[in-house]
């Protein structure tokens, strides 16, 4: 994810992770404007925060690819290394906190 600003032509001329005063506009990474833009840029900024977009995004799906692996038994878990199984364990521990948070607000039982 990124948020553009553009020019005066409609041109994509910066790119910020988050929304700003100036870059308001969503655009995702694989964008074609945005990954034309990052191919004429001399700013490595814009670079570097379109790496670190897609680096979230990227992240996800390791995460899916190896918990794939090891449902299908391609892989144990403990082959992973231990630094890899606890960085595992506790996004899985933040995700299982954040859905039982939405579930939690999700209900509506007719409070009033």
């Amino acid at each position: 994810m990124a948020y553009v600003h553009r020019n005066a032509l409609g041109e994509i001329d910066s790119i910020s992770e988050t929304v700003n005063e100036q870059d308001q506009e969503y655009v995702t990474i694989d964008n074609p404007e945005l990954i034309a833009y990052l191919k004429n840029s001399n700013n490595s900024d814009d670079v570097k925060t379109a790496l670190s977009a897609s680096d979230v995004a990227l992240v996800r799906v390791l995460e899916d690819l190896i918990n794939t692996l090891v449902d299908q038994k391609v892989i144990l878990f403990t082959d992973l290394p231990l630094a890899a199984r606890e960085k595992l364990s506790e996004r899985e521990k933040i995700r299982g906190h954040l859905t039982t948070l939405d579930n939690l607000m999700g209900d509506d039982d007719g409070i009033l």
